[in-house]
C-alpha cells in the first residue's frame, strides 16, 4: 500500500490550520496552502488568527505555510479544508470546492491521496468531484488517483473535543481508497475512524448531524414563542425533562442558531433531494423557525419598550455580541448580525459591542456601551457580559430593560425584576 510522508492541507481556517499543525505533529512533512495572502503573512510572522490556535503552537510548528500551490506536485495527500457556504437564496455554493480543485489538479503526481473534509451534500464527490479530477488530471480516480471523503468534526472554543480527539468516519468508493485514507487518519486522530461504505454514505453523516441539532434547536424555540404566550419558564421544564435518563436529550433556545455547519448544512441535502424529486419539508421549517428567532427577540425588546411607554425607534440600545456562540471570536452566520439590521431598521439608537470582535464593535468598551444605552440586547453568552452586567451596574447605568438572547441571566432573573428591570428571555 502506498505510503504517505508528505501532507498540503488546502485552506487554512477554523478546520485546516489546526489539522495543518496537528499532522506535523504526527511527523508529516506538512504544508498549508491557501490563497489568502494575509493570513499566510500572518503565519508566516506567528500570528494567529484563531482562538483555537496560539502563538506557541505557531511557534513550535514546523509546517510551512505558502500560497504557492505548486507545493501539492510532491504531496502524498492533499486534505482539502475549503468552505462550503449558501447563496442569498439558500442555495448549495461549490464554488470555493471547485476553485480549489481546478487550482491544485493539474499539478497533482499519479496515486495522490485526495480528501474533501469540507461539508457537501450527499453525491457532491461522486457527481462533481470526480469528474473535475478525472478532466483535470487526465486520471482514473481509484485507479491512478485517490479520493475520500472525511467530514471535519470541530467545535471552535472547546477546551474538550478537538481536532484530535473527536471521532471521525471516512467514506471512498474502492476498498483500496478506504484502506489507504482510514490508515492516515488513524495515525492523525486520537479517536475512532469509523468506515463508511461509500463516499455518499460518509457526506450524508454530517448532514445529518447537524440537521438533528438544527432540528431539535428549532424544536426548543418554537417551545420558547409558544411559553412565553402561556407563561410558563421553559429553561425549567428542559431541566425537568432531562432526569428522565433515556430517550431526551437537552437543547435550548436562543437569538438564532450560527456557525457555519447548522445554518448552513440542511440546505445542501434540502437542495439535493429536491433535485431528485423529495421535499424536505421538516428541514425546511425547522430552518425557517431558527431564522424567525432573531425577529422574535426584536419583538421582546419592542414588548419590553412598551411596557414603559417607550418606541424602539429613537430609544438607545446597546446590542452585545456579535459572535455565534460564547467567548470566541467567530461570526460565521451569526444571528447577532440579524438582530443588529432589525434593530437599525426599527430606527433603534444603536451601538455594538464585542470583546473579541472589537473591530466590528461601534464602541470601544462594556462601559462605553452601557453608556450610551436605554435598554440591553445580549446575543453572545461571553464570560465577560455575565460577570459585568449585574443589577448594581445596569442601575448605575440608569438601564431599565434587558433582553437575554441566550438567556444566561435567567438564574438571577427575579433579582432583576425586584429591582424594576424588566427582564425578558427567551422562553423563560
Amino acid at each position: 500500500m502506498k505510503s504517505i510522508k508528505t501532507v498540503v492541507v488546502v485552506g487554512l481556517g477554523y478546520v485546516g490550520l489546526p489539522l495543518a499543525l496537528l499532522a506535523d505533529k504526527k511527523g508529516y512533512k506538512t504544508t498549508g496552502f491557501d490563497i489568502d495572502t494575509h493570513k499566510i503573512d500572518s503565519l508566516q510572522t506567528g500570528k494567529s488568527y484563531i482562538d483555537d490556535v496560539s502563538v506557541e503552537e505557531l511557534e513550535k510548528t514546523g509546517t510551512i505555510f505558502t500560497t504557492d500551490a505548486k507545493v501539492v506536485e510532491n504531496a502524498d495527500a492533499v486534505i482539502i479544508c475549503v468552505p462550503t457556504p449558501v447563496t442569498k437564496n439558500k442555495q448549495p455554493d461549490l464554488t470555493p470546492v471547485k476553485g480549489s480543485l481546478e487550482t491544485i489538479a493539474p499539478l497533482l503526481k499519479p496515486h495522490t491521496l485526495v480528501v474533501l473534509e469540507s461539508t457537501v451534500n450527499p453525491g457532491v464527490c461522486d457527481e462533481v468531484v470526480i469528474p473535475l479530477l478525472e478532466s483535470l488530471t487526465q486520471m482514473k480516480v481509484g485507479k491512478d488517483i485517490y479520493l475520500a471523503h472525511c467530514p471535519e468534526r470541530i467545535n471552535p472554543g472547546d477546551s474538550k473535543w478537538n481536532v484530535t480527539n473527536i471521532n471521525r468516519v471516512i467514506g471512498a468508493n474502492s476498498s483500496e481508497e478506504l484502506t489507504l485514507a482510514k490508515s492516515l487518519y488513524d495515525s492523525l486522530v486520537d479517536a475512532e475512524i469509523k468506515p463508511m461504505q461509500s463516499l455518499k454514505e460518509a457526506e450524508a453523516v454530517k448532514v445529518v448531524e447537524n440537521s438533528f441539532r438544527d432540528i431539535n434547536i428549532a424544536f426548543v424555540n418554537e417551545l420558547a414563542m409558544s411559553f412565553h404566550k402561556l407563561g410558563i419558564n421553559l429553561e425549567n421544564v428542559i431541566d425537568g425533562a432531562a432526569t428522565k435518563p433515556f430517550s431526551f436529550m437537552p437543547h435550548h433556545p436562543s437569538c438564532g442558531v450560527g456557525g457555519h455547519c447548522i445554518p448552513v448544512d440542511p440546505y445542501y441535502l434540502i437542495e439535493y433531494a429536491h433535485n431528485y424529486g423529495f421535499e424536505h419539508e421538516f428541514l425546511r421549517l425547522a430552518r425557517s423557525i431558527n431564522d424567525y428567532m432573531p425577529a422574535f427577540t426584536v419583538e421582546l425588546l419592542e414588548e419590553a419598550l412598551n411596557e414603559i411607554k417607550k418606541p424602539l425607534n429613537g430609544t438607545k440600545v446597546a446590542m452585545l455580541g456579535l459572535s455565534y456562540k460564547a467567548n470566541v471570536g467567530d461570526d460565521r452566520e451569526s444571528p447577532a448580525y440579524r438582530v443588529k439590521e432589525l434593530l437599525e431598521e426599527a430606527g433603534a439608537d444603536l451601538v455594538v459591542y464585542d470583546p473579541f470582535i472589537t473591530e466590528k464593535s461601534t464602541v470601544k468598551s462594556l462601559q462605553n456601551a452601557l453608556k450610551h444605552a436605554d435598554a440591553i440586547v445580549v446575543t453572545a453568552k461571553h464570560k465577560a457580559f455575565l460577570e459585568a452586567l449585574t443589577v448594581k451596574t445596569l442601575q448605575e447605568a440608569d438601564i431599565t430593560v434587558l433582553i437575554d438572547g441566550n438567556n444566561g441571566f435567567k438564574d438571577i432573573k427575579d433579582s432583576f425584576a425586584a429591582a424594576n428591570i424588566i427582564y425578558k428571555g427567551i422562553g423563560v
